[in-house]
């Protein structure tokens, strides 16, 4: 999920956050919740968790035809699965009256108003009062900061994998208790729950997954240009130039925050360099210096290097962050800040704060290929425990259920991995296509690059891979000191 809107770490995994408050609280900005997170001292443990993601080569291959041009109405609201309205209740929970807990996460906005509805029903059904504290990116800082205070959150929605590890290696995360272990072992995947296990012990529960392969598109600008959605990088670069030849930059790019320019450089590297060399670069068992780098670098220059291409030209997109990214690709009809942007299923969030109707004003399509096959690329949030207590474990046994996926579902820019959730409670189409997509890709995933690295290199904000990338997109010819860059900062951040 960085995400981290998310997923975001969402869902903007932008710094800051809304002010605290009951579960009911309204909450203020934007986000994507699948946010940076945090550094990771054994790197004996971190490469064995970066062992467990695999390539999500299923879900391109499941969900290509139906993503392109999808629509069933826009964002109407599906009508509740039967029994799976918030009263069905398909989870016991145990009483908790007079029990107060606090739930961390670097969601923001909308994101975050429709995960406290989620928190709501527990209130609803435990009797216990919860409130939703807002982290700052990296996450594991953050918590650091609570933990030493002697205030830690009951429960935290980590937005990378390696988090997880930090936590555990930190000795703050709680191991999961029967009934959430009961949960997760009837709904979930072997591919997620090892997501969510260090060394062989349960964890975490993963409540929020992300395709963050995705383009979405303003349809008439689109239709007003005569372009047509395409399947390979070259086909992208043409469209851009006829778009832009048409009046409307092709590309809102978010360079204010450096997460969305980690996804850019994944998706191209991974569809270019194939999976083998994506897992050796998430591993730093490769240089930033190699050349299947350089290759990425300079693919993602052609696009990066138009100022044409872009909305407002590089300064323009390093001074834009991801809220607006969205936001002004689908305001201004068919003459729009840009006519594409690219980002995850969470986007939906965002496009849900303008006029513009999913399935109808606002499409999608997948990340065209650059090798021979397009590249999905994975994220997610992980619900773990930091106090010992009987709520935490309830909470996450919640999290756990279809009960409380179902919930966020019907919001839209959600997407869960649980596999009891029936398709129905997304609200339109293209999230229930990316959805079945998920669940049929199985175990078949790989997870963000970024999300795996130590936090100094992939999840600082102003820092390692996102400051390298920021300064590469200011000057997209300089493929050679954006890779001494990378290389010197990963060489800091991995020890070596």
């Amino acid at each position: 999920m960085r995400g981290r809107q998310g997923t975001g770490r969402t869902t903007g995994r932008t710094t800051g956050g809304a002010a605290g408050g009951p579960a009911g609280a309204a909450a203020q900005g934007h986000g994507h919740g699948h946010g940076p997170t945090a550094s990771r001292s054994s790197a004996k443990r971190r490469t064995r968790a970066r062992a467990r993601a695999r390539t999500w080569a299923a879900l391109a291959a499941a969900g290509a035809l139906a993503l392109t041009g999808c629509g069933d109405g826009g964002d109407k609201k599906a009508d509740p699965p039967a029994g799976a309205t918030p009263s069905a209740q398909r989870v016991e929970l145990p009483k908790l009256t007079g029990e107060k807990l606090e739930v961390a996460a670097v969601w923001t906005g909308p994101e975050q108003e429709n995960f406290t509805k989620v928190l709501k029903e527990f209130e609803k059904r435990t009797g216990a009062t919860v409130t939703f504290v807002p982290a700052q990116d990296p996450i594991v800082t953050f918590l650091g900061t609570k933990i030493a205070g002697g205030a830690p959150p009951d429960v935290a929605l980590l937005p990378q994998v390696g988090a997880l590890v930090a936590a555990v290696e930190k000795k703050w995360a709680q191991p999961l208790g029967p009934e959430a272990q009961a949960q997760l072992n009837a709904n979930y995947g072997d591919g997620w729950k090892k997501l969510g296990a260090v060394d062989g012990t349960q964890y975490g529960v993963y409540y929020k997954a992300a395709n963050k392969s995705l383009i979405w598109y303003n349809a008439k600008a689109f239709e007003a240009a005569g372009v047509q959605p395409p399947k390979t990088w070259k086909e992208l670069l043409e469209a851009a130039d006829t778009l832009s030849a048409s009046g409307t930059p092709a590309v809102s790019v978010a360079g204010a925050d450096g997460w969305t320019l980690t996804d850019w450089f994944e998706n191209v590297y991974l569809s270019q360099a194939g999976p083998q060399k994506y897992d050796q670069l998430a591993k730093h068992q490769i240089k930033w210096t190699d050349d299947s780098v350089k290759q990425a670098l300079t693919t993602l220059g052609e696009l990066f290097g138009r100022k044409d291409f872009l909305a407002g030209g590089q300064s323009g997109a390093l001074a834009t962050e991801f809220p607006k990214s969205v936001t002004q690709t689908f305001t201004g009809g068919d003459r729009p800040a840009a006519a594409m942007v690219f980002e995850g299923d969470f986007v939906a969030v965002n496009i849900a704060q303008t006029e513009a109707k999913v399935g109808e004003d606002a499409l999608v399509f997948p990340f065209p290929a650059v090798g021979a096959k397009a590249p999905v690329v994975s994220g997610g949030d992980v619900a773990v425990a930091l106090k010992p207590s009987k709520g935490a474990q309830a909470l996450l046994t919640f999290l756990a259920s279809p009960d409380a996926a179902e919930i966020q579902a019907r919001e839209g820019g959600f997407v869960s991995p649980n596999k009891a959730v029936d398709p129905g409670a997304y609200p339109n189409a293209i999230q229930r296509d990316i959805a079945k997509s998920l669940i049929a890709a199985g175990d078949d995933f790989r997870f963000d690059m970024s999300d795996q690295a130590p936090a100094g290199f992939g999840g600082t904000p102003g820092a390692g891979e996102w400051k390298a990338l920021q300064d590469f997109l200011a000057n997209p010819s300089d493929v050679a000191g954006a890779q001494a860059k990378l290389e010197a900062e990963a060489a800091k951040a991995y020890g070596g």
